[in-house]
Parts: C-alpha cells; sequence; structure tokens
C-alpha cells in the first residue's frame, strides 16, 4: 500500500490534545475521519509528536497507509474540504515505507510566545501567554544555557510521562523580545511530556526574580520535579515543525541538508 506523508498546522484550544479519545474531540480523530472520506477506507495516521489539549501547531507531520490510489493534491483539496477551520492540511506526499513520522525525525521544534503587559489580551488570548509582571529577558538567555546539550530532563516532564528514557538533547534555546513580545524557541531530538512547558515555567520564576540563574542548573541535576517552576499554561505553545532525512523528499522546512 501506498505511504503518504502530510504537513499539518492547527489551533489545539477547541480539542482535547492530539490522541484519539473514546468520546472527547481531538485532532487525531477529526484528521482521520476526513482522510476516511477522501480515501473511501478507514485511515490511522501517526504524527511526529503529540500535542497537549490547547497547544498548537504549524508543522506538524504525520503518515499513514492506504490502498487508495489519490494524487497529492487530491488528499490536500479533499481532506480540507471536510476539515473545521481550525485544522488544515498544508502539503502532502508519497513516501517510502521506510519513512515514520515519529521514528524518522531527527529534530523537533517549539516555539512558545508570551505577552508582557498590563491588559489582557483578546485576539492574542488562544495563542500567547499574557504575564503583567516585569520578565528580565537576560536572566531568563542565561539560565537557559544550564539545558542546552544531552541531559537527563526528569525534572521538567510529567509524572504522568510515558517515555522509556528521560534523557534528551537539547541543540538550540532562542529567546527573543520584539515590543511586548517574548518568544522562546526550542529545537531538540525530542521532547519528554509536558517538558517545554515546565521549562518556560521555570525560566519565567528566573525572569520575574524569583530565582537566580544558576538555580535552574541545580533543578536540573536534582531530576526531582518537584523542585522546578509551575507547568506554563499550553496556549503559548506551538509545534513549530519536525524535519528528516532528505531523502525522504519532504519539503524544504522539514528536509535536513
Amino acid at each position: 500500500m501506498p505511504r503518504y506523508a502530510l504537513g499539518i498546522e492547527y489551533d489545539g484550544t477547541d480539542y482535547f490534545g492530539w490522541q484519539r479519545q473514546r468520546q472527547e474531540r481531538t485532532l487525531q480523530a477529526t484528521l482521520e475521519k476526513a482522510l476516511a472520506f477522501v480515501a473511501n477506507e478507514p485511515v490511522q495516521v501517526i504524527c511526529a509528536g503529540r500535542t497537549d489539549t490547547g497547544v498548537h501547531a504549524l508543522g506538524q507531520v504525520v503518515h499513514f497507509d492506504c490502498a487508495a490510489t489519490r494524487s497529492e493534491r487530491a488528499f490536500v483539496l479533499g481532506t480540507n474540504s471536510r476539515l473545521p477551520d481550525s485544522l488544515a492540511l498544508t502539503w502532502a506526499r508519497i513516501v517510502s515505507d521506510q519513512f515514520h513520522a515519529r521514528y524518522s525525525a531527527r529534530l523537533r521544534s517549539y516555539r512558545f510566545r508570551i505577552l508582557r503587559r498590563d491588559t489582557r489580551p483578546a485576539l492574542e488570548a488562544r495563542n500567547a501567554l499574557w504575564v503583567r509582571e516585569p520578565v528580565e529577558l537576560a536572566s531568563m538567555i542565561t539560565a537557559s544555557r544550564h539545558l542546552i546539550g544531552r541531559h537527563d530532563f526528569t525534572s521538567f516532564r510529567t509524572i504522568a510521562c510515558q517515555a522509556n528514557s528521560p534523557v534528551r538533547q537539547i541543540h538550540r534555546i532562542d529567546i527573543r523580545e520584539h515590543g511586548a513580545w517574548i518568544e522562546l524557541e526550542f529545537e531538540a531530538n525530542a521532547f519528554l511530556h509536558h517538558m517545554i512547558r515546565n521549562i518556560v515555567g521555570s525560566l519565567l520564576m528566573v525572569g520575574h526574580g524569583e530565582r537566580v540563574p544558576d538555580w535552574i542548573a541545580q533543578v536540573l541535576n536534582g531530576r526531582d520535579r518537584s523542585k522546578a517552576g509551575p507547568t506554563a499554561p499550553p496556549q503559548g505553545l506551538t509545534f513549530l515543525c519536525a524535519r528528516y532525512p532528505s531523502e525522504f523528499g519532504l519539503p524544504p522546512e522539514h528536509s535536513l541538508p
């Protein structure tokens, strides 16, 4: 059977996360229903990284197998015609059966957006964390450097995390400010459950002056979730991209050099 890879984007506000659930509205179930209509057969998709309730995506990648013969354009246009406005396919590719959206991914990147101002937002309420307190960006940047590299991130994963190992390698953390906005961008081989949101919650404690930058190193080395900061709310988090070896022929933004 042909294997298809798809790029999708979504606003996760109105869904109970990615993973299919029996009674709740989820992104996986909504996408599979639309794909099944186009393929005229049941479809099950596997994604690059499962996202929680309220988390968004610009460059999520999924794959599925089906016996139906459809053009890449037909899958995009046909599926989008059956999807709600909050979920859309951006591209489709026929790929080899060696491709796996989760296990073939070499890098994943996320962005967390913070709006720092005195009054609450209206237009950005669904995709940013609003804070009133002053934020010291330089301290957050200094603290974030302790997290770069290959580490045991037990202190920054939820107790419900099902990953076999807490070890991950963060390649990059960029923290930028423009106007009232603060953006944190993370790139790693993979992330643990709630890992980014827990890191953001801890970095904000540093940014608010509640902890010194070196405290992050102490938390990391302590391997104790109770010693870290709170979990940041989901609405500020967006899955930006998953990247794969170039031989799979995905769009340039998803291919490694």
